[in-house]
């Protein structure tokens, strides 16, 4: 039954056939002067979604929207003026324990900031204890996840990530099954002279060989990761709660699986799946099915956003992809007027620029670090260091960088400005 207020509020349960899928109830609000048929869920939903999608767009102001069959919620301007839907899908990641509800303050920015662009989708297919399950298997579901969100909107064109935490290394791990790079042939001259004298094959003169690599199937712009242990959490002060105390370091690298599961053990690289080195490092390279570097290469920019202080989850050499010695001295950092606690930043740099050095610390977990350090940097990264040292928020800079919850975590909304302000469409 409609609701006497202007907006209604539509309850659509999301499927879960299996464990790995979405397991929430979203509420979506459409806008009542839209004339909707009463979908029939006996053999799955037969809303046209496709076809209302294109009403809100053109009829009310921006809206969340879930969709039936994806979780998590797509943020995007209802009021289009040129009467076009958004050809850019950006997908947003939560880090671990988290939910779609930790980048609502930075997707209505996104769409405010640049309306009519973007079509802004938080992925909820890992949320709370899901997050535990391991980088892996959470890829596989965001991989999923993503594949389903394409077929609703078939007219983007482009595709980008934004993923807080542990979210960002699952983010890595999805783009490396959702990687295509099959080639086509595209025919060049006139058609009468594109065979040859025998004319059973077309001339090699005509037809030339393009490869077009797509991220599902959509042309890859931006990487950008908050806050996230790219070189996992094992070495020193990378996890900082720990004080850098090589005894308490060790014992959390030992015991990390009992508290955050199978992901506890990629991110302190203490897993050995089959006798293989650890996933994180797997990750640094291409394999047979997997094409993690190609997929992250394909990327027009590749952005790591890192807390210099106050971050008590993740150290600031393994969120911006440094060693010790290469991190910004104090004296270099100069304060942003217009981004606050912007404090630092490093532009897109040839790849390889950190090769020349290895870390000055010794043993194995420096070994495994400098290899990942190696394999990352073979692609250019952009870093962007972020201080909340007089914000009365620095104990929670965690969270405060992608404003997780904004009465908590406001002083970083400056951040998710500047990541907007830069961001290529």
């Amino acid at each position: 039954m409609l609701a006497t207020d202007p907006t209604v509020a539509l309850r659509i349960p999301v499927r879960n056939p299996t464990r790995s899928l979405f397991t929430s109830t979203n509420t979506c609000c459409f806008d009542s002067r839209v004339t909707l048929s009463r979908p029939s869920f006996s053999a799955g939903p037969t809303l046209s979604l496709n076809s209302v999608k294109m009403q809100l767009l053109r009829r009310t102001s921006y809206r969340s929207s879930p969709r039936a069959e994806i979780g998590g919620e797509e943020f995007f301007n209802a009021d289009a003026t040129d009467k076009r839907a958004p050809n850019h899908l950006v997908i947003m990641v939560n880090g671990i324990t988290g939910s779609a509800s930790d980048w609502r303050y930075a997707a209505e920015q996104f769409v405010k900031r640049l309306p009519d662009k973007v079509i802004v989708h938080r992925s909820e297919c890992n949320s709370s204890r899901l997050t535990f399950d391991g980088v892996d298997t959470m890829g596989e579901r965001l991989a999923e996840e993503v594949l389903l969100v394409t077929r609703r909107w078939p007219e983007v064109q482009k595709i980008s990530f934004v993923a807080h935490s542990l979210g960002g290394l699952v983010a890595r791990y999805a783009i490396g099954r959702l990687y295509d790079d099959s080639s086509k042939l595209e025919r060049v001259g006139s058609t009468r002279n594109c065979f040859n004298e025998e004319k059973t094959e077309y001339s090699k003169q005509c037809l030339k060989q393009s490869y077009e690599a797509k991220i599902a199937g959509l042309e890859p712009m931006n990487f950008i990761t908050f806050a996230t242990p790219h070189l996992g959490s094992r070495g020193n002060k990378q996890l900082p709660l720990l004080c850098g105390l090589p005894f308490l370091e060790r014992r959390a690298s030992q015991t990390a699986h009992l508290v955050a599961g199978r992901s506890g053990k990629h991110l302190f690289l203490m897993d050995s799946d089959g006798g293989k080195p650890p996933l994180l490092l797997r990750m640094v390279d291409d394999s047979d099915d997997l094409k993690f570097m190609s997929a992250l290469h394909a990327f027009k920019r590749r952005v790591a956003y890192a807390n210099a202080n106050y971050d008590q989850m993740v150290g600031w050499r393994t969120s911006s992809i440094r060693r010790q010695h290469e991190l910004p001295k104090s004296n270099l950092i100069v304060n942003d007027e217009k981004y606050p606690h912007i404090v630092y930043v490093e532009g897109d740099n040839t790849s390889g620029i950190y090769n020349t050095e290895s870390s000055n610390v010794g043993g194995q977990t420096a070994e495994l670090e400098e290899k990942m350090i190696r394999g990352l940097t073979k692609v250019s990264w952009e870093r962007v260091d972020v201080s909340f040292q007089t914000s009365k928020q620095r104990y929670v800079a965690h969270s405060t960088i992608q404003v997780k919850t904004y009465w908590l975590n406001s002083d970083g909304a400056d951040v998710v400005y500047h990541m907007i302000d830069n961001f290529h469409l």
